[in-house]
């Protein structure tokens, strides 16, 4: 249950990837305004994706 409300913190970050290019980063016209936002972006969700499956463990069937 606990890991659900991260999941759900990863979708918020993707909606911001949609949002904030279009809203406000509308009047920026270097590319390092738009490249700052996509790599924080690209690394809270590498961040979320690994606190999340951190307790993942591999299952064999010998």
């Amino acid at each position: 249950m606990k890991r659900s409300k991260w999941i759900w913190l990863v979708w918020a970050v993707v909606l911001l990837c949609y949002l904030v290019p279009y809203t406000l980063l509308t009047d920026v016209q270097a590319w390092y305004g738009s490249f700052l936002f996509w790599t924080i972006a690209g690394l809270a969700v590498i961040a979320l994706n690994l606190f999340i499956t951190k307790d993942f463990e591999e299952h064999s069937n010998d």
